[in-house]
């Protein structure tokens, strides 16, 4: 376990390491993970340029405000849009790309524990809103984070060190069991960061999971089994729960420190290491490789993931799965436009 004082002390040097002026994007940084690592960017970075996304006006409203209250000399921007939807990520990463030449960071944090329903496009909700919008946000803006000065990183939460079988015959997930789901994101989210990486081998790229943060994920989530789970949820999550304070720090280190650089010849690498750490293990099983698969603790994902994704590499799936996800994309995209 990568212990909480490390993990200050690298993000005490973030001001100092890193260039004034860092471009952060935050997709789903209004509640949960993302809100308190929103909040400690803000805090921990000089003059910061931080656009948030996501679908409350009232939230996004209060976090850009207590960010400028945090760094006065940040800019803090919110954009509102439903990120499930593909013309949305669309216009959000136009909009961007409008106003900015480069993304220095991407973080990619929103989710949900809804169950399966159509998208206006005609996607799997949940599906839609973390693999297709995850990606679509990646590949839209991957030539901007190309750029970066310092720092040059994605980095997307979800089932990190979870990872499970890949069912390409049920690719959205319709009909998948609610554990044979979130291994098969899992798997499907951290081999597209790797089909990412070989695109992009300047970039460093990590999935992690965030363990027991208190959020809104299961906000919206309907039938018996969910209002159950979210009674429950209610009285233990409380004796479990990672504080948000510390949560925000441990995703800003992921977001920061050069333990997790695109490579050895990285020089967009991060926070130097500091004492006590080492670079991670990437999903290659190789020290330093620029794709990572984390847990809450920050350390990588052990021998029997490595061996799942060896496996899953030798089928083809990097390559098929990321083919998957823009059929998917234009697909639902082009019937847009005719409709």
């Amino acid at each position: 376990m990568v212990s909480l004082d490390v993990i200050q002390s690298s993000n005490d040097r973030i001001r100092s390491a890193l260039p004034v002026g860092l471009v952060a994007v935050f997709v789903g940084g209004t509640n949960g993970a993302g809100e308190t690592t929103v909040r400690q960017f803000a805090k921990y970075t000089a003059q910061p340029r931080v656009y948030i996304v996501g679908c409350s006006q009232e939230a996004g409203d209060r976090i850009t405000a207590e960010c400028k209250e945090l760094n006065p000399e940040g800019t803090f921007v919110f954009l509102q849009r439903e990120t499930s939807l593909m013309r949305n990520v669309d216009q959000i990463c136009k909009e961007l790309a409008s106003k900015e030449d480069v993304i220095t960071l991407l973080c990619l944090t929103v989710g949900t524990l809804q169950l399966s329903f159509k998208t206006e496009e005609g996607l799997n909700y949940p599906t839609a809103l973390t693999v297709h919008g995850h990606n679509r946000f990646i590949s839209n803006l991957l030539p901007l984070i190309r750029r970066g000065k310092g720092l040059r990183r994605v980095v997307t939460t979800f089932m990190a060190t979870f990872e499970g079988p890949i069912d390409m015959a049920d690719f959205q997930g319709w009909n998948l069991g609610r554990m044979a789901f979130a291994g098969h994101k899992a798997s499907v989210t951290t081999l597209a960061l790797e089909a990412h990486h070989k695109a992009a081998p300047e970039v460093a790229f990590l999935h992690n999971f965030p363990g027991a943060v208190e959020s809104g994920i299961a906000r919206g989530s309907i039938g018996g089994l969910m209002r159950f789970l979210k009674t429950v949820w209610g009285v233990l999550g409380p004796l479990v729960h990672i504080s948000l304070v510390e949560a925000g720090d441990r995703h800003l280190f992921f977001c920061t420190s050069a333990r997790f650089s695109a490579g050895p010849e990285d020089e967009a690498a991060g926070v130097p290491l500091v004492d006590g750490l080492a670079f991670a293990r990437g999903t290659d099983g190789q020290v330093g490789s620029g794709v990572y698969s984390i847990d809450e603790k920050g350390e990588s994902a052990g021998a029997k993931v490595e061996k799942l994704l060896v496996q899953l590499r030798n089928q083809g799936m990097v390559e098929r799965l990321i083919e998957n996800v823009e059929a998917d994309i234009n697909g639902t995209l082009a019937s847009g436009k005719d409709s």
